[in-house]
Protein backbone atom coordinates (compact mmCIF):
# COMPACT_ATOMS: atom_id res chain seq x y z
CA UNK A 1 0.00 0.00 0.00
CA UNK A 2 2.89 2.34 0.75
CA UNK A 3 4.39 1.78 -2.70
CA UNK A 4 1.07 2.58 -4.38
CA UNK A 5 0.80 5.76 -2.30
CA UNK A 6 4.32 6.81 -3.26
CA UNK A 7 3.61 6.22 -6.95
CA UNK A 8 0.39 8.26 -6.81
CA UNK A 9 2.08 11.04 -4.82
CA UNK A 10 4.94 11.08 -7.33
CA UNK A 11 2.56 11.35 -10.27
CA UNK A 12 0.68 14.22 -8.61
CA UNK A 13 3.91 16.07 -7.83
CA UNK A 14 5.14 15.52 -11.41
CA UNK A 15 1.84 16.75 -12.85
CA UNK A 16 1.97 19.74 -10.51
CA UNK A 17 5.47 20.55 -11.77
CA UNK A 18 4.18 20.54 -15.36
CA UNK A 19 1.24 22.77 -14.41
CA UNK A 20 3.57 25.23 -12.66
CA UNK A 21 5.77 25.33 -15.77
CA UNK A 22 2.79 26.20 -17.98
CA UNK A 23 1.23 22.95 -19.19
CA UNK A 24 -2.54 22.77 -19.16
CA UNK A 25 -4.18 19.84 -17.38
CA UNK A 26 -5.24 18.44 -20.76
CA UNK A 27 -1.66 18.40 -22.01
CA UNK A 28 0.08 16.68 -19.10
CA UNK A 29 2.60 14.06 -20.15
CA UNK A 30 1.82 11.36 -17.57
CA UNK A 31 4.98 9.38 -18.32
CA UNK A 32 7.05 12.48 -17.59
CA UNK A 33 4.88 13.19 -14.53
CA UNK A 34 5.56 9.69 -13.23
CA UNK A 35 9.32 9.85 -13.78
CA UNK A 36 9.75 13.46 -12.63
CA UNK A 37 7.59 12.86 -9.58
CA UNK A 38 9.42 9.74 -8.47
CA UNK A 39 12.93 10.99 -9.22
CA UNK A 40 12.15 14.46 -7.89
CA UNK A 41 10.53 13.08 -4.77
CA UNK A 42 13.37 10.73 -4.10
CA UNK A 43 16.22 13.13 -4.71
CA UNK A 44 14.65 16.46 -3.74
CA UNK A 45 12.45 15.19 -0.93
CA UNK A 46 15.13 13.03 0.62
CA UNK A 47 17.82 15.72 0.36
CA UNK A 48 15.68 18.50 1.81
CA UNK A 49 14.31 16.29 4.59
CA UNK A 50 17.78 15.20 5.64
CA UNK A 51 19.28 18.70 5.37
CA UNK A 52 16.48 20.24 7.42
CA UNK A 53 16.89 17.60 10.11
CA UNK A 54 13.42 16.10 9.65
CA UNK A 55 14.82 12.66 8.89
CA UNK A 56 12.71 10.34 6.80
CA UNK A 57 9.36 11.42 8.24
CA UNK A 58 6.58 12.87 6.09
CA UNK A 59 7.06 16.62 6.65
CA UNK A 60 6.39 19.81 4.68
CA UNK A 61 10.10 20.16 3.91
CA UNK A 62 10.01 16.81 2.09
CA UNK A 63 6.94 17.83 0.11
CA UNK A 64 8.56 21.11 -0.94
CA UNK A 65 11.78 19.27 -1.82
CA UNK A 66 9.79 16.77 -3.88
CA UNK A 67 8.16 19.56 -5.85
CA UNK A 68 11.46 21.37 -6.41
CA UNK A 69 13.09 18.12 -7.51
CA UNK A 70 10.20 17.38 -9.92
CA UNK A 71 10.44 20.92 -11.31
CA UNK A 72 14.16 20.45 -11.98
CA UNK A 73 13.64 17.07 -13.65
CA UNK A 74 10.80 18.48 -15.79
CA UNK A 75 12.87 21.52 -16.79
CA UNK A 76 15.79 19.29 -17.67
CA UNK A 77 13.58 17.05 -19.81
CA UNK A 78 12.02 20.02 -21.61
CA UNK A 79 15.47 21.48 -22.28
CA UNK A 80 16.71 18.13 -23.62
CA UNK A 81 13.70 17.75 -25.95
CA UNK A 82 14.06 21.31 -27.31
CA UNK A 83 17.75 20.73 -27.89
CA UNK A 84 17.10 17.42 -29.66
CA UNK A 85 14.48 19.01 -31.92
CA UNK A 86 16.75 21.93 -32.84
CA UNK A 87 19.65 19.56 -33.65
CA UNK A 88 17.37 17.43 -35.84
CA UNK A 89 16.26 20.52 -37.79
CA UNK A 90 19.83 21.42 -38.72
Amino acid sequence: MLILGLILFGMLVGAGAQLILGKRAKGIDWTLAFVAGLVGSFVGGLLISLLSGDGLKFRPSGIIGSLVGALLVTLGWQWFRRRSKSNAAH
